[in-house]
């Protein structure tokens, strides 16, 4: 999980990176929404999962309009070459009725090669086969596709490609996929109320949703959410990927809608504190009063262990600047390893701890967040408690 959710946070709120898996050019045109790229066909066409560590594969870069926009990418596997529901949509329904026929492998490939790790393919196709122990195939054809994004542009995906596998019985029963789809808020009383729907805009005209998170910490499959105060008379919107209007959730004459334009902003009946709640499996949203108590801060620090734990120095930025703040940022931040917190004007009386790391779940006077040396964007609401570590490339 914790790979997806970061890499796709970072991708989305980065500006365009000019490197690539080919040559500069000297042009720079409009960015251009590609309909496919290469994926090669790979050179080992019959592979023994159990007696193998890596599958490799190679593909080109997709042409966004003569330039080498930076990109990520990610492998998907069928056992049968349908690609219609993947398994966080089936993980995320609770009917029980919703059947995967692809899966997304967890590793995120920054260039335009790399090795499928081939336990995170075995486990993908038990989960999608359902196979029992001593019932598996001995040889299975997988087809393979790959994906790639970049900021500003909606997801691509390749040709497919197939080989041959000897699988082997594993038991995934009780593991779920971490896929999570992210999407954002922008509007009138969103960040600076710009509506500045520009690719590096996370932080400044657009704020994220979070993960919800179970009381174990884990996390729900397919649902997100966000908190924050509402006024009554300037509309928002939520949109998927920032820099982008294609996928947007606006208001309809029926309630609230999904679709590429033309639906309503949304605006909420009377000033106050709403929960937005969005399942990204079953396409639904709500939003409900919030009723439980809520502090308002003056400033958000993050102490730690590198710098003497300081609840006065290393602030962070109020992303709302419109209405009642409570989200908060810091960009390209950098840390050698360390633990941290966060905690409210300067004092440990409010301060949030969590276990999860590079995203997770902050409690009043949790543990110390272990943080590894990078480079990061960081991304706190304090109503919630959530917060985000998107590394910084």
């Amino acid at each position: 999980m914790k790979k997806i959710f970061l890499s796709t946070l970072m991708l989305l709120s980065m500006a365009l990176v000019f490197t690539a898996c080919e040559d500069d050019r000297d042009s720079n045109p409009t960015l251009v929404q590609p309909t496919s790229f290469t994926l090669n066909n790979p050179v080992n066409t019959l592979v023994n999962l159990a007696a193998s560590t890596g599958i490799p594969f190679a593909w080109s870069q997709p042409d966004f309009g003569g330039w080498p926009a930076a990109c990520e990418y990610q492998l998907e596997v069928s056992p049968t070459n349908e690609w219609t529901v993947s398994t966080a949509d089936a993980d995320a329904d609770t009917t029980g009725t919703v059947v995967a026929n692809y899966a997304t492998i967890k590793t995120v490939y920054a260039s335009c090669s790399g090795n499928m790790l081939t336990e995170e393919l075995n486990k993908a196709l038990n989960k999608i086969a359902k196979w029992e122990e001593g019932n598996v195939p001995e040889k299975q054809t997988v087809y393979v596709r790959c994906s790639a994004v970049t900021a500003g542009a909606q997801k691509v995906y390749s040709n497919v490609v197939s080989l041959d596998v000897n699988p082997y019985y594993v038991d995934v029963s009780t593991e779920v996929s971490d896929e999570i789809q992210l999407w954002y808020l922008i509007g009138a009383c969103i960040g600076d109320g710009s509506w500045g729907n520009n690719a590096d805009g996370v932080g400044v005209s657009i704020i994220p949703m979070y993960p919800v998170y179970k009381d174990d910490g884990s996390v729900v499959p397919g649902e997100i959410q966000y908190v924050g105060y509402f006024p009554a008379d300037q509309g928002f919107k939520l949109i998927q990927v920032p820099g982008d209007w294609k996928a947007q959730w606006g208001q309809g004459d029926a309630g609230y809608v999904k679709n590429d334009g033309g639906s309503s902003d949304i605006k909420l009946p009377a000033d106050g504190y709403y929960m937005i709640h969005l399942n990204t499996a079953t396409d639904e949203l709500t939003i409900e009063p919030y009723v439980l108590a809520v502090g308002v801060y003056n400033q958000i620090a993050m102490p730690g262990n590198y710098q003497g734990w300081d609840t006065g120095s290393d602030l962070m930025n109020p992303m709302s600047t419109v209405v009642e703040n409570h989200d908060w940022y810091l960009k390209s931040v950098t840390y050698e390893e360390t633990t941290l917190k966060f905690a409210a004007d300067n004092s440990w009386d409010v301060n949030w701890g969590g276990k999860g790391f590079p995203h997770g779940l902050g409690t009043q006077g949790g543990p110390d967040i272990a943080v590894p040396a990078g480079t990061y964007n960081v991304y706190f609401n304090d109503i919630l408690g959530t917060y985000s570590f998107v590394p910084v490339k």
